[in-house]
């Protein structure tokens, strides 16, 4: 049975390149000197001098062949008929022999905002969701070598990453006070850091920070969800209104008892407390009533 062979992973180095300042003023000399002696070929047709404006010629073809720049946070990975050599990362004029190549790569952070996707979140309802991703490279030679494209593999895991971490929270109201895509966006954010982190490594690849940039239910869903979201709301609130009503309640009766401003039997006592919790409770302004009579009639 065949076995397909392991990745070889490719470990960023430093090249072994030069000054290009310097190479630039040996490369005006090779050129001044090497017009010098055309100047003597032309005057005295000395064989000397043709051999030397030839050479000359060649050698500052290809010094100037070997200049290259570097911006700063940019980088260039050297390689050799194929083989790497190494990255040199020395912003400015820069010098390497012709024959190897030069390709550029940005070590500048990134910013990557993410399409709405739709996916199903921990429950199973349809959610839209979308990411702002930050990121940079941090190994030359693992982004080219290792990943065909690592700017498409980047944007691939982190589509992949957003939604592994959508379905693994829901959107709202979990149950056991487990966290929530919208309750807690930060914990959320994090996860899906650390998760894109271990995906996008193998590219040379760090991720400085995620953030949800879109959160919402799917359209489809929206108007049901809203209606539970007020229905649950609403809820709440008479639930908070009741509970402090009770509280006013065994108060006001606490006070009676002690100061012994008024002694209830459990009849009138239970009356008290109804009236109490349907003023307190009620929706709209209560109307107050004199009774000018006994409390038992």
């Amino acid at each position: 049975m065949a076995t397909s062979a392991a990745l070889n992973h490719t470990q960023e180095r430093k090249a072994s390149t030069s000054n290009g300042g310097m190479m630039l003023l040996l490369s005006l000399l090779v050129g001044a000197a090497t017009l010098w002696m055309l100047i003597g070929l032309i005057a005295d047709e000395n064989a000397l001098n043709g051999i030397g404006t030839i050479v000359g010629s060649l050698a500052f073809v290809l010094m100037l062949c070997g200049f290259y720049t570097l911006q700063p946070n940019e980088g260039a990975a050297i390689t050799l008929f194929g083989n790497y050599k190494g990255t040199d990362r020395t912003p400015g004029l820069r010098w390497m022999l012709p024959w190897y190549s030069r390709k550029k790569v940005s070590l500048r952070v990134r910013n990557v905002t993410g399409e709405k996707l739709k996916v199903n979140d921990k429950r199973g309802n349809p959610i839209e969701i979308a990411a702002v991703v930050v990121w940079r490279v941090t190994d030359t030679a693992q982004a080219l070598f290792d990943v065909d494209s690592y700017q498409t593999f980047v944007d691939i895991q982190i589509e992949t990453a957003v939604r592994e971490i959508a379905s693994h929270f829901a959107y709202d109201h979990a149950e056991h006070e487990e966290p929530t895509l919208r309750g807690d966006a930060e914990q959320v954010s994090t996860l899906l850091r650390q998760k894109l982190q271990e995906r996008v490594a193998v590219a040379g690849v760090v991720i400085d920070e995620t953030k949800l940039s879109h959160l919402a239910y799917a359209p489809e869903i929206a108007g049901a969800m809203l209606r539970r979201q007020q229905a649950e709301a609403v809820l709440a609130a008479r639930q908070k209104i009741v509970q402090g009503a009770v509280m006013m309640v065994e108060s006001a009766l606490a006070q009676l008892s002690e100061r012994d401003i008024v002694k209830l039997d459990d009849e009138r006592r239970a009356t008290m407390v109804s009236n109490l919790l349907v003023v307190l409770c009620g929706d709209r302004d209560a109307q107050p009533v004199v009774n000018a009579g006994s409390l038992y009639q």
